[in-house]
């Protein structure tokens, strides 16, 4: 496996966004278009039709991130084969600048589940994970980033932190990190920790990525404040803040927004992109 400080694929450290197929002309029409783009997949994992067609004139102007959602890094049997072949399919064909996954599972058995479930910390984990990383790396012939979750609650069996857990997978496989700071956020509001304190101790030097999103307000059982990673409204002030402090310590960095429920018309994104190439500008002022 490569090593962890060797060269990242070339995703650019601009603002892009997720792709959606409502904004294909629109982005096209832009004279002052997002640096890149990031696509889902499991979306484009078929032979041909006008999502294959529009992602093949999109790649010919931008840099384009595949993120996956259902390799289920983290289930306890083996990687889905049909899965794998299908995925490493479009990335021979797309050569994209980056692919991630998630650090979550979504499979049980024969079954898939339509979520991104958490996993405990734990030594049998951590091998598990880093065998499936390095089943796809070999596969793909390329390094991957690994992405952090949100959370909503923590495993009594843990033995690692979650930080400490990423670092060692690093370590262990040669993969790179994305670094999901409204996850970040999200989960330390959830289980009541310090998000700049997540940081100081994120291995910031395998960061090859980093994504902003919206997410929604609700309450616990006990009134306490619950967020949902929604990806379904603007980025909020407290997340663009602490992505200045993340940046500040890890230097200018691709950031990708995320907008994948009750998707705006392109402008807003677009506006939304503008504010994250503002943080850039900031941290190399």
């Amino acid at each position: 496996m490569p090593d962890a400080t060797s060269a990242f694929p070339q995703l650019p450290a601009l603002p892009g966004v997720g792709y959606k197929a409502q904004h294909f002309t629109d982005i096209l029409n832009d004279p002052d278009p997002v640096g890149w783009l990031e696509v889902h997949a499991e979306n484009y994992m078929g032979d041909g039709g006008r999502p294959i067609a529009q992602l093949r004139v999109l790649s010919e102007r931008f840099a384009i991130s595949v993120h996956g959602v259902g390799l289920s890094i983290g289930g306890e049997t083996r990687l889905d084969p049909d899965h794998l072949a299908r995925l490493k399919h479009l990335c021979d064909w797309l050569d994209p600048a980056s692919f991630s996954e998630h650090l979550a599972w979504s499979t049980h058995d024969s079954h898939f589940l339509n979520d991104l479930l958490p996993l405990p910390y734990t030594k049998d984990t951590l091998s598990r994970v880093a065998d499936h990383i390095d089943e796809v790396q070999s596969l793909l012939g390329r390094r991957m980033l690994l992405e952090n979750p949100s959370s909503y609650l923590a495993f009594a069996e843990s033995t690692f932190s979650e930080t400490d857990f990423l670092a060692e997978i690093v370590r262990r496989t040669g993969c790179g990190l994305l670094l999901d700071v409204n996850n970040v956020f999200v989960s330390a509001t959830n289980l009541d920790y310090s998000p700049q304190g997540y940081i100081d101790a994120y291995p910031l030097d395998a960061v090859g990525e980093i994504h902003l999103g919206g997410h929604d307000e609700d309450e616990d059982d006990h009134g306490a404040p619950l967020l949902i990673d929604s990806h379904g409204r603007e980025v909020v002030d407290p997340v663009w803040a602490l992505l200045d402090y993340t940046l500040a310590r890890s230097g200018p960095k691709p950031l990708l927004v995320e907008w994948d429920t009750d998707v705006p018309e392109w402008p807003v994104l677009a506006a939304e992109a503008r504010r994250a190439a503002s943080a850039l500008t900031r941290v190399l002022s």
